[in-house]
């Protein structure tokens, strides 16, 4: 057990600049921060109420009705804020009965470890299969997937729902970047047992440093999660600007668009230069044969990328400003020439 602890300790995510400027001598105020998929053009959050600091967060205040309207969930009852998507990783495994669970190979690497320290046991989901083998109980999914950019339909997670609803499992859908591309999203099924959907408006809107996120599910499963996590999981300001972006309907349209035009433009930048690549609206990933080779090089021209070491690949988040495109666009092409 140990030892699975200190390899859930060991996770590594994007954002780690410090960790990068120490490594590469470089100051932190001059890098490029590419290794996260938030959207870098933030949602401009009103001022914060005064009450908002002084007062605790009280649940009659509608933001689980408010979350559930955005989301499409039937109701309320049907939605619990947590402290970030993170918490609930940490706590919805040792509410599920210990089984076996399938996740991808290469997907949010949070999830193993948490099922593992859970009693649970892991093993290798193809999210390519149309039968899932009758050895797994539960399944974790992360739609579109994070970082491989996969996305699957929602007939297919249903397919999948249903087979493990019949064997007493649950299926677990994390949507943390379906805002972007809301098609697919299962928050309107969450009423469905042995379905459980996990949201942010961390990534879309910009607002990762807020820590809150969004549970759907059944009332009886979020009755024991809540109980397991305790009183007061989103502080007020967060619930604040939260609440603020998803009843701002108009921001949310012209940004759809704006991340649609960024990412298509990230893409065609890197496809120039000889990548392949999957992409969602927040990121582009490549698992070229260059892709530790090429993130080495861009770290030393001070961008920072997601690498992921085990599988080879390389994630990009979207520069900022046009001044950060250029900057990206020039060390993109030095690195390329570099590692030629």
């Amino acid at each position: 057990m140990a030892d699975r602890v200190d390899q859930a300790d060991a996770v590594v995510h994007g954002g780690n600049l410090h960790e990068a400027a120490v490594r590469y001598g470089i100051p932190y105020s001059e890098w490029l921060d590419l290794s996260t998929g938030i959207n870098p053009h933030g949602y401009p959050v009103p001022p914060v109420p005064a009450e908002a600091w002084r007062r605790l967060p009280d649940e009659g205040d509608g933001f689980a009705a408010c979350a559930a309207r955005y989301y499409g969930a039937p109701d309320a009852a049907h939605a619990l804020p947590v402290a970030g998507s993170q918490a609930a990783i940490r706590a919805l495994p040792s509410l599920l009965p210990r089984a076996t669970v399938g996740i991808a190979p290469l997907t949010y690497s949070e999830y193993a470890p948490a099922f593992e320290r859970a009693g649970h046991t892991v093993m290798p989901l193809d999210v390519s299969c149309e039968t899932l083998p009758e050895t797994l109980t539960h399944a974790v999914i992360v739609n579109p997937n994070n970082p491989t950019a996969e996305h699957l339909s929602a007939a297919r997670l249903l397919h999948w729902h249903a087979q493990l609803s019949a064997r007493g499992g649950t299926l677990l859908v994390d949507e943390a970047f379906a805002d972007a591309m809301p098609a697919a999203s299962l928050a309107a099924r969450c009423h469905l047992g042995g379905l459980i959907v996990l949201r942010s408006p961390g990534k879309f809107f910009g607002l990762a440093g807020v820590r809150a996120g969004f549970v759907l599910g059944a009332p009886a499963l979020l009755d024991a999660l809540r109980h397991t996590l305790g009183a007061w999981t989103v502080s007020g300001p967060a619930r604040h600007a939260v609440r603020a972006a998803f009843e701002d309907l108009s921001w949310q349209q012209q940004m759809r668009v704006r991340l649609a035009a960024d990412s298509a433009r990230l893409v065609d930048l890197l496809h120039a230069q000889g990548l392949v690549m999957q992409s969602t609206p927040l990121f582009a990933w490549s698992d070229d044969a260059r892709a530790a080779a090429l993130h080495g090089e861009l770290a030393r021209r001070g961008v920072w990328t997601r690498l992921f070491t085990a599988s080879g690949s390389v994630r990009f988040g979207l520069p900022a400003d046009e001044t950060e495109w250029v900057r990206f666009g020039a060390s993109l092409r030095d690195s390329i020439r570099a590692i030629a």
